[in-house]
């Protein structure tokens, strides 16, 4: 096949790629419920970076032809840009990193999905003892992983904990003064939700909130999924003013369910103006899916934050040092 023919295939091919993705893009944008309407907010980071080198890449093959079909993709990369915007290190910071040194002030939190058919408990434990949170969130977590765990469990003071066999399990962990800790079915009686109120050593309380509602997947719309997160966060058990919520969301925090639940609640972001800090899959990063949040409310302040290495189960660990002063 001779050079030009091959170019003219090329660009005809890209052209229709082009299409399909400033469609997808397009019906992204709605608010639908329908699962692989929900699915396309999960793309938009590794979606974005493709648009663009396949753009480049239709240029580069023919010209002029290649700027109409290059148009197609810049239009698919603006549309990723305008959603993502906020979890870019160019935008405006939403939280300023805390200094705080004042006794009994701060603590530290850990989150981790670790999926329960994984077997490689020794990593996670090897994790929780290392990093010796004061407040330990696990999810997907059966029998097996609390058995696993027992010795590092029996380190906290308080340990709550529901093991499910339908990889909605959770165990909630503190050596924070536990005042109250229970977990609900805000949805579903197998999907819990954590709540629990905690004293610091400087006598200030807050309420921790730990999420892991189901994702969207075929024949599984998000309605159930976005009442949750709705509900999780509007008003808590205390209603005390100083809130930590964390878990794995099964959604992204550009996506309208988890913005919603943002400014509805008055939660604050520290992603927003840092970058995405994808968490899953945990061996392909690169992908861009940062399913597990951390958000604070009112005087809660993040004094560092950060995603680990992966420990074998498909998500990565989320830590953060939080005070309240």
């Amino acid at each position: 096949m001779k050079a030009e023919p091959v170019r003219n295939f090329t660009v005809v091919t890209l052209g229709v790629v082009g299409a399909v993705f400033l469609v997808a893009s397009l019906i992204s944008l709605s608010n639908s419920n329908q699962w692989f309407v929900r699915v396309l907010d999960f793309l938009r980071e590794p979606w974005g970076w493709l648009a663009l080198l396949l753009g480049v890449v239709a240029v580069l093959v023919k010209r002029p032809a290649g700027y109409a079909v290059g148009a197609l993709f810049v239009a698919t990369v603006l549309i990723q840009l305008v959603r993502i915007w906020p979890y870019v290190p160019l935008a405006n910071d939403q939280i300023r990193l805390s200094h705080k040194t004042g006794a009994g002030a701060c603590f530290t939190a850990l989150a981790l999905n670790v999926k329960q058919s994984n077997d490689q408990y020794a990593p996670v434990a090897s994790l929780i003892r290392e990093q010796e949170p004061d407040l330990l969130l696990l999810m997907e977590t059966d029998g097996a992983w609390k058995s696993a765990l027992s010795d590092e469990l029996a380190r906290f003071a308080h340990v709550s904990a529901m093991p499910l066999d339908n990889t909605y399990g959770m165990i909630f962990a503190t050596r924070l003064e536990l005042e109250q800790a229970r977990m609900v079915a805000n949805t579903s009686a197998d999907t819990p939700t954590m709540y629990a109120t905690l004293g610091l050593p400087n006598g200030r309380r807050f309420e921790f909130v730990g999420l892991h509602p189901r994702p969207p997947r075929p024949g599984q719309d998000t309605d159930t999924r976005d009442a949750n997160i709705a509900r999780a966060g509007r008003v808590t058990p205390n209603r005390l003013a100083d809130v930590l919520v964390m878990g794995d969301f099964n959604d992204v925090p550009w996506s309208s369910t988890t913005s919603r639940f943002r400014h509805e609640g008055g939660y604050r972001d520290p992603r927003i103006g840092r970058g995405t800090f994808p968490t899953f899959p945990a061996g392909h990063l690169w992908l861009g899916w940062p399913l597990d949040q951390i958000l604070v409310k009112n005087a809660m302040e993040v004094q560092s934050f950060s995603v680990l290495r992966d420990v074998g189960a498909d998500h990565r660990p989320m830590r953060a040092r939080l005070c309240l002063g």
